[in-house]
């Protein structure tokens, strides 16, 4: 699984002008799920996340996590996270876990993210959304839950 996560003061995701989803200051968080993935995956990634510390102390240092401050969390599902562009102009989607069970596993992932105890938005899965955002910082990062067997360095 893989999630780009994205630090804000506000985001919202409408479907069909309809607005579904808003959070204040938090994290958005893209989720995309590759062929193979299980619950490990997105346990990793949910633990990952939301202990993450990227918001600023009181000297301005990433000392705090989401769980300390009370952030948001707005998770969208993003299959286009597992593009393959090394070959031609058009990306590859085919690392990309089939819709049933990327369905399964996203929906897993947000009930984890709510068992923290913090609120959380969605999108819906497999629908034409637009997401809107203000990028705090700007801070954007990737995690990929196929990177916890990789040695930090080396």
């Amino acid at each position: 699984m893989r999630a780009l996560i994205q630090r804000v003061t506000s985001a919202c995701v409408t479907i069909d002008d309809a607005e579904v989803g808003r959070i204040g200051t938090g994290l958005v968080v893209l989720l995309g799920v590759a062929e193979g993935d299980d619950e490990s995956d997105a346990r990793y990634l949910v633990d990952k996340i939301v202990n993450m510390r990227i918001f600023a102390d009181d000297q301005g240092r990433f000392n705090l996590s989401a769980l300390d401050t009370g952030g948001d969390f707005l998770v969208v599902s993003q299959f286009t996270l597992h593009a393959d562009t090394r070959r031609g102009r058009r990306p590859d989607f085919t690392a990309a876990a089939d819709p049933e069970t990327a369905n399964r596993l996203y929906e897993r992932a947000v009930a984890m993210f709510r068992d923290t105890g913090l609120t959380v938005a969605t999108g819906e899965f497999q629908a034409y959304m637009q997401v809107s955002l203000q990028n705090d910082g700007p801070v954007t990062i990737m995690v990929d839950s196929a990177d916890r067997g990789r040695p930090r360095r080396g």
